[in-house]
């Protein structure tokens, strides 16, 4: 049967690229926005948002200039949160309260939050046995979908989509990503790969990122530098502006009154996507390919040389990028990239990956400017927070098969803050147009 269907949906396939195919002429002539973007690439306008703001460019003497990239999260630079918060401190729960309810929290209100955080923090009753165990996969993001949407059965409110209502499973998915994503890998660990499989129970009285290093490893230790580094990750994948791809589809969704575990999956269905939350992998395995092909992380003429080859399309996957270095937004550099760097050299002392480090701060030395030379790109580029976040998710033990969710358990907060906010400003559903260039019959 599957070798019939097999062939028949080839032979379709050229039915489908026939009637499907539409002119790239047709969209400059009627002025669509491929991609919802203009012919300079940058996004169009179709929202208002008080959750954040990312600023590349300014205007000087009338004229728009790159500059270098600020990240804002409810009118703070988010370089300035991180900054102030103590050498030890964990932030992501005090950022996330700031992106969801528009305000710094108190002493007391951030108390009260974390502690409402680590209560939430468990599944229903049987919920890892009878649903993550029973179907366990390699793609943990369609896991934690199911997952998310099977949580619904167990909600008596689930389709309420008050405000109130809204807040309250958003505040519970927060707190139980971190077990969806850690449980849903173990159970593909142990099925998949043969290997030993633990389940441990989170702590009520630890942030997230100390919750997530404990639950992934067997000894359930972890150091103050390792937790310090993946919960700035954390705060630094929270938000990032509106306008991206599976927040967009967040506001998507709300805006059909669709409830949250639907919305939540749906983002998380766009997150998956390798153009969008996979960044990081490709960023890994093309380190990996330089791995094998320079021998002296040293030595810049050979790492140019490779680089070259990269960009020649003679070389890794062919695709003539050096994965890591640029981003759609940001031009002279990432803000994110640029926060996460120290914590990524200290992560690496404590590891003893200095000749690891090395090889990335040279090709970030190095790669820009054979991009501006053999592209002709001239308003800079700069490597992006991807390039160094799989490196430290590396040092950190954590598998690959994890890295998206990892993203995902950052994310649900700026998705959260975008669904709140939809609700409360918005009253219509969001329905772009599409032309039709269809021929008549």
């Amino acid at each position: 049967m599957m070798e019939r269907m097999n062939k028949y949906v080839n032979d379709r396939e050229v039915v489908c690229r026939k009637n499907d195919s539409i002119s790239p002429r047709l969209y400059e002539e009627y002025g669509v926005n491929l991609g919802l973007r203009d012919e300079k690439g940058n996004g169009v306008l179709t929202g208002l948002t008080n959750i954040s703001k990312i600023v590349s460019s300014k205007i000087v003497d009338g004229k728009k200039v790159p500059c270098d990239g600020e990240l804002w999260y409810r009118g703070y630079r988010v370089e300035t949160l991180i900054n102030n918060l103590g050498e030890e401190e964990m932030g992501f729960e005090k950022i996330a309260y700031l992106l969801l309810m528009g305000e710094l929290p108190s002493k007391e209100e951030e108390k009260e939050f974390s502690k409402i955080i680590g209560e939430c923090r468990t599944l229903p009753t049987n919920f890892t046995r009878d649903v993550i165990m029973k179907a366990p996969s390699e793609d943990i993001m369609n896991s934690m979908t199911r997952s998310i949407l099977t949580l619904a059965s167990y909600d008596e409110n689930a389709k309420d989509t008050s405000v109130s209502n809204s807040l309250r499973q958003c505040i519970q998915l927060i707190s139980e990503f971190p077990l969806l994503a850690v449980y849903g890998y173990n159970a593909y660990n142990h099925y998949e790969k043969q290997a030993s499989m633990f389940i441990h129970h989170p702590d009520p009285k630890l942030s997230t990122a100390e919750n997530l290093l404990m639950l992934m490893r067997p000894d359930q230790k972890y150091t103050a530098v390792e937790a310090k580094v993946l919960d700035t990750a954390l705060i630094l994948h929270m938000e990032h502006g509106g306008g991206n791809n599976s927040t967009f589809t967040t506001r998507v969704v709300t805006s059909s009154g669709s409830d949250t575990y639907s919305t939540i999956a749906a983002a998380m269905s766009s997150l998956k996507g390798p153009k969008h939350g996979g960044a990081n992998i490709k960023v890994m395995e093309m380190m990996s390919d330089i791995r094998a092909h320079v021998k002296d992380y040293s030595d810049k003429e050979e790492i140019a040389a490779y680089l070259s080859k990269l960009l020649e399309k003679e070389a890794f996957d062919r695709k003539g990028l050096i994965y890591g270095m640029g981003h759609a937004v940001y031009s002279l550099s990432d803000p994110r990239e640029r926060v996460f760097k120290q914590y990524v050299e200290e992560l690496a002392r404590e590891k003893g990956r200095d000749k690891d480090l090395l090889l990335y701060e040279n090709i970030e030395e190095l790669a820009p400017e054979l991009i501006a030379e053999k592209r002709h790109i001239f308003k800079g580029v700069s490597p992006n927070v991807d390039f160094y976040s799989g490196f430290v998710y590396d040092m950190l033990g954590i598998p690959q098969e994890l890295y998206t969710a990892m993203f995902a358990v950052a994310r649900i907060v700026g998705w959260s803050a975008h669904r709140i906010e939809e609700l409360i400003c918005a009253d219509k559903i969001i329905r772009p147009a599409y032309m039709s260039v269809m021929e008549k019959r």
